[in-house]
């Protein structure tokens, strides 16, 4: 067992800080205060190579696993970019895996390079208004006519499609009531984002307001046969090879924001005189910084252990979602401490604390809240029975 980085890993984590150098607190002040998707950023790890990191090399990717991924989302969190950073190249990590591990060979050609190469930007396009993480119940549909799918209905809180060419969808395409399980007749989709055929509200939120958010209202928008992905009515079974990358990857995001929040309020605790003191020679201010150092040093390991799990195709659900909700907690903790440790001056923009605080929100309840993280773990772990 060894805990250290490989020098492949290390090699990662250098040359991924490298290209975030070049993105200071300033720009990422700009692009909180004023929006507007992080184009320079994309850009710039789009040719250093970084997108395609975990898409095999056939396909113009790196080939490498979830663990080096988790370290490069890591980097770019921890780097100053917090979420808006990450979030910017988070679903080129994550989202096409379904179609690098299930889509046919000419499929792939076609979908994965243009991603990689940094050409065509994604949104990922699943929850719904109704139905929230109750996946099984979607009710968008999606109906074969001829050589297409007609697809009506509704998403919300989509990333990205402001900017994504490309959408990957989860439509039904068998209703509820004909199948054996909820599972069954989901079907997923790879296909251009016909703005003709889709309504797309931008959402303003808390923070992040470099990545958008958006409801998607989908209106006779037709999607070509040769743009589903495996098999019809499979989809459900597909996005789970997204869904626990994306719990770690996300949570490697978190304790990278969490480390970067801790940094700047050991640093202000060193800095600030008070009484004629260090604030920092206070154990009231040491401590609660000791508590969140240790709390994030913990969630990464169970990060780079399910990361592991899942490169080595074995069973990862349980590490993937205690890494979630490790990660998540201890990331908003040492955020609020940041701004709590800076006193009155942490609710001002200029020590970015707050943007932390505020961007550290999305870890901590997407892509599942805590609680349904418990809820998995009381059933699934502690065979537990169903609370709901």
């Amino acid at each position: 067992m060894d805990f250290a980085l490989s020098e492949q890993q290390q090699a990662i984590q250098d040359g991924v800080r490298s290209v975030c150098l070049g993105f200071d607190d300033q720009y990422w002040f700009t692009r909180d205060r004023e929006g507007g998707f992080p184009v320079e950023f994309y850009d710039a790890m789009a040719a250093g190579g970084w997108l395609g990191i975990c898409v095999p090399e056939a396909y113009g990717g790196s080939g490498l696993g979830i663990q080096e991924a988790a370290i490069m989302m890591r980097t770019i969190a921890e780097s100053g970019a917090g979420m808006s950073g990450a979030s910017a190249v988070h679903i080129n990590v994550f989202g096409l895996n379904p179609v690098a591990v299930f889509a046919s060979d000419e499929q792939k050609r076609r979908m994965l390079p243009p991603m990689v190469r940094g050409e065509e930007k994604a949104c990922f396009a699943v929850t719904e208004p109704s139905t929230g993480l109750n996946t099984t119940q979607l009710k968008t549909r999606a109906v074969a006519k001829n050589d297409r799918y007609v697809v009506n209905g509704q998403k919300v809180w989509i990333s990205t499609a402001q900017v994504a060419r490309k959408i990957l969808l989860l439509a039904r395409t068998t209703p509820l009531h004909e199948v054996k399980r909820p599972t069954d007749g989901l079907t997923l989709f790879y296909t251009d984002l016909d703005r003709n055929r889709v309504r797309i509200h931008e959402i303003d939120k808390m923070g992040r307001k470099a990545i958008d958010s958006n409801e998607l209202f989908f209106e006779d928008f037709e999607i070509p046969m040769e743009d589903r992905i495996g098999d019809e009515g499979r989809g459900f079974e597909y996005i789970l090879h997204g869904m626990n990358p994306e719990r770690i990857l996300i949570a490697a995001e978190a304790v990278g924001l969490g480390s970067l929040a801790l940094g700047r309020a050991t640093a202000y605790a060193k800095e600030r005189i008070v009484f004629d003191r260090q604030i920092g020679k206070n154990q009231a201010v040491q401590h609660p910084l000791a508590v969140n150092w240790m709390e994030l040093e913990a969630a990464w390991m169970m990060i780079m252990s399910a990361a592991w799990q899942y490169d080595r195709d074995l069973p990862c659900g349980a590490a993937a979602n205690a890494a979630k909700y490790l990660a998540g907690e201890a990331g908003f903790k040492a955020c609020q401490q940041a701004v709590m440790t800076h006193g009155g001056f942490g609710y001002a923009k200029a020590y970015h604390v707050e943007r932390y605080l505020r961007e550290v929100m999305v870890p901590r309840i997407a892509p599942i809240s805590p609680e349904l993280v418990l809820c998995y773990i009381a059933e699934r772990v502690l065979g537990l029975p169903k609370s709901y």
